[in-house]
């Protein structure tokens, strides 16, 4: 695959397509988005990557407040020693994705030796329980969804009774230039055990990147992204960036890879990979264990209703997304609602678009209660109120 006009050929380093989530958008014709045909079993890896970036350099990035431990800097460091001080500090994360019968592998960064973990947002997408591996003691916790930022592809975990934990260094993403030597560390290709090391520059700063998935065609909009070309792989996503220093400066997020091949060569690969600004994640982080939350910050689970909605708009009146399908033991199923009807409102609010009944929904938390309407198949107006389950996270 080759780079063409700006435009970076879909790579993947990291999660496969999310389940259901409190809706769950069907696409319009051959097959549904958000994983429709795949196929039932094993893990699979969703091929997200970036497909338009645009970088240039740029002034430093803003530092962000932050109440995570930080070190001062010190001499450079060998890629061993880099490796040594970071990877006890990394967790392994495997995403169970109940609604589809997958799974899904990435990485994290422990933060405090209780077991908060910073993660990217794609990476627990779509998970219905989230299991992490902890590098420096070799236990596995099951972890909570503290919070995330889906626009800006950031989470926090926690593990569940933690202790005692290794944490990773963390410097800062301010004062970054290009040409400065950086060592990338993570889950590749979601094989556990000690995490892969791979070294490279950075390329460019203030990178702009829409990283699409491939199997969904969802995508998402990055900016002010750290550019290497540090070869990193699936499976490295929420995995850290660190300089020669030993202190993490970003987090992985995104890659594209180009691949010449010709008769009688070895092909000839490079990489084009995305960071966020450590600053970034770690006040976006401090955001969500404040318990903030705001447009872009959504604190604790994702409330889940359980039905299938059309992403195109969907009018019965003035109003009403067309419901496509509803899981079956959710709120959905039990207030009797099927596929065929229109949703009019949740909790008072109308909906008329599968984004609006998303972003209704994100205002509730699980075990909340919440009123819908809706117009059954025979267009009478039907009203429930229902209890809302635990979701995939968003």
């Amino acid at each position: 695959m080759s780079i063409v006009e700006g435009q970076y050929a879909p790579y993947d380093p990291m999660q496969p397509p999310p389940p259901p989530p409190a809706w769950y958008p069907a696409a319009a014709s051959g097959g549904q988005e958000g994983g429709g045909g795949e196929q039932p079993h094993g893990p699979r890896k969703r091929r997200r990557g970036p497909v338009i970036a645009a970088a240039a350099v740029a002034v430093a990035l803003a530092a962000g407040g932050t109440a995570w431990a930080t070190v001062g800097s010190s001499g450079p460091m060998s890629t061993a020693q880099i490796s040594s001080r970071i990877a006890p500090g990394l967790v392994d994360i495997t995403s169970t994705l109940g609604y589809q019968n997958g799974a899904a592998e990435g990485t994290g960064m422990v933060l405090t030796s209780t077991g908060e973990v910073l993660t990217n947002n794609h990476v627990i997408e779509g998970a219905t329980s989230i299991k992490a591996r902890d590098v420096g003691n070799g236990r596995t916790y099951t972890a909570k969804v503290v919070g995330y930022s889906e626009s800006d592809d950031v989470a926090v975990l926690q593990l569940q009774g933690a202790s005692g934990l290794s944490t990773v260094s963390l410097g800062s993403s301010s004062g970054l230039s290009a040409g400065q030597k950086v060592v990338a560390l993570g889950n590749a290709e979601g094989k556990g055990g000690e995490p892969a090391v791979v070294t490279g520059s950075i390329t460019a700063l203030a990178a702009t990147v829409t990283a699409q998935d491939d199997s969904s065609g969802n995508a998402e909009h990055l900016t002010d992204m750290i550019q290497t070309n540090a070869d990193i792989e699936p499976g490295d996503s929420g995995g850290p960036l660190v300089n020669t220093s030993g202190q993490v400066i970003g987090m992985d997020t995104a890659a594209s890879t180009s691949n010449s091949t010709q008769f009688g060569t070895t092909a000839a690969t490079s990489t084009i990979a995305f960071s966020i600004p450590i600053n970034r994640a770690i006040s976006l982080a401090d955001q969500i264990e404040a318990g903030t939350s705001s447009d872009i910050v959504h604190i604790g689970g994702t409330a889940f209703l359980g039905v299938e909605v059309s992403s195109a708009s969907y009018s019965y009146g003035s109003s009403g997304v067309a419901v496509e399908g509803v899981v079956p033991g959710t709120a959905a199923a039990g207030a009797g609602l099927a596929q065929g009807d229109t949703i009019l409102s949740v909790g008072g609010h109308d909906v008329s678009s599968a984004s609006d009944l998303q972003s209704v929904l994100q205002r509730y938390s699980p075990g909340q209660k919440v009123t819908v309407q809706w117009v059954d198949f025979a267009g009478t107006t039907q009203s429930a109120t229902v209890t809302l389950g635990t979701g995939p996270a968003d």
